[in-house]
C-alpha cells in the first residue's frame, strides 16, 4: 500500500483549482497590493527583489530566486523597496477572487503585466483558491509569511512555465493549476527542512525514525480501530517506549493525536459532502455513530448535525 504522510493529505485540501498565476515585469518605484483575501498567495521573485509588508506591519525582504508564501486573508503589500510605501510610486490590486476589481493595471499581455517589460523586477504571483476546509489544517502549521530560497534553475523554469500558461491556449488554467500545487509542495517541503525546529510537530514525526512507520501507516489506514499498542507495532517497539518518544516529538499523546486528526476529517467531510453522519463516523474510526457523535461533541462543543447546519 502506498504511504500516505500528513503534508500530501493536507495539501489535498488546498489544490489548486481556478487560480490565478500571473507574471508581472516593474520598474521602481511601484507597490501591489493583494486584497484577494485567498488563503494563501505564493510570491516567486525571478529577478530584482522588493519588501513585503504584512497586516500587521512586519516587513520581509524578498530577493531573486526566493518563494514567499503568504497566508491569508488579510490584506498585504509587495513594493521594489520599503520607502516606496510612503512616496509616489506606481500602485496595483490583485484582487482576482472579488467581482468588481481587475486583477491588475496596465497589461503588457495575457497575464503578463506591469510598468515596463524591461522591468528589473520580475514576479510569478499564485492566488489559491479555497474549497470547504480542508485548508484549515495546513494554514495552522504555517507562519504568516515564510520565504525559502531556489537556485536559479528553478527561477528559470517557473518563468518559462507561467509565461506558456499566459498563452491561454487550451489547458491553460489546468497548466496554472498545477503549477501553483509544483510549487507549493516544493516550498512547503523545502521550508519544512530549512526550518525543522520550526516545522510541525505532525512534519517532524514524518523524521523521526521510531515514529514515522506508524504515523504513515495511522494516515494510511486511518477508519482501522488504532490503540497504542498497534502503533507501537509499526513502529517496532515497545509500548511505553513509543508513548514516550511520541509525546516528546509531536507535542501530545499517540491517540490526542489519532483523535484530533479524525475530528478534522470529520469537520471536512460534515462541511463539505452530503454523506450520513454514520458514514462518516466509519470513515473516520468510530464503529457507530453513537460513538462519533459524544467524541465529536466533547471535541467542538456540538454535535455533527449542529455543526453541519451552521457550516452550510
Amino acid at each position: 500500500m502506498a504511504h500516505v504522510d500528513p503534508l500530501s493529505s493536507l495539501l489535498s485540501g488546498i489544490r489548486a483549482e481556478g487560480s490565478v498565476v500571473s507574471h508581472a515585469v516593474l520598474k521602481a518605484p511601484w507597490t501591489i497590493r493583494f486584497a484577494d483575501g485567498a488563503p494563501l498567495t505564493m510570491l516567486s521573485v525571478l529577478r530584482g527583489g522588493g519588501a513585503l509588508r504584512l497586516p500587521d506591519g512586519t516587513e520581509r525582504a524578498v530577493r531573486a530566486g526566493d518563494t514567499a508564501l503568504v497566508r491569508g486573508p488579510g490584506t498585504f503589500h509587495l513594493a521594489d523597496a520599503p520607502a516606496s510605501f510612503d512616496r509616489p510610486h506606481v500602485e496595483y490590486e490583485i484582487a482576482c477572487f472579488t467581482e468588481s476589481v481587475e486583477c491588475s493595471g496596465q497589461d503588457l499581455g495575457g497575464i503578463r503585466w506591469g510598468n515596463d517589460p524591461d522591468g528589473a523586477t520580475a514576479l510569478i504571483v499564485g492566488a489559491y483558491r479555497a474549497s470547504g476546509r480542508r485548508h484549515e489544517r495546513l494554514l495552522r502549521g504555517l507562519p504568516p509569511v515564510l520565504v525559502v530560497s531556489e537556485d536559479a534553475e528553478v527561477c528559470e523554469w517557473l518563468e518559462q512555465a507561467a509565461a506558456d500558461a499566459a498563452l491561454r491556449s487550451a489547458g491553460s488554467q489546468a497548466l496554472m493549476d498545477r503549477l501553483l500545487d509544483w510549487a507549493l509542495v516544493c516550498t512547503l517541503r523545502a521550508w519544512f527542512e530549512q526550518t525543522r525546529s520550526d516545522a510541525p510537530h505532525w512534519y517532524r514525526g514524518l523524521a523521526d525514525p521510531m515514529l514515522a512507520p506508524a504515523l504513515h501507516a495511522f494516515h494510511a489506514r486511518p477508519s482501522q480501530r488504532w490503540t497504542v499498542a498497534a502503533l507501537a507495532a509499526e513502529a517496532g517497539v515497545s509500548r511505553a517506549l513509543f508513548a514516550k518518544r511520541f509525546t516528546e516529538v509531536m507535542g501530545r499523546p499517540p491517540l490526542a493525536y489519532v483523535t484530533q486528526c479524525r475530528m478534522d476529517e470529520a469537520e471536512a467531510l460534515l462541511s463539505d459532502t452530503d454523506l450520513a453522519i454514520a458514514q462518516i463516523a466509519r470513515t473516520v474510526g468510530y464503529a457507530d455513530a453513537f460513538g462519533f457523535s459524544a467524541a465529536f461533541k466533547r471535541h467542538r462543543g456540538l454535535s455533527p448535525s449542529v455543526f453541519r447546519t451552521a457550516a452550510v
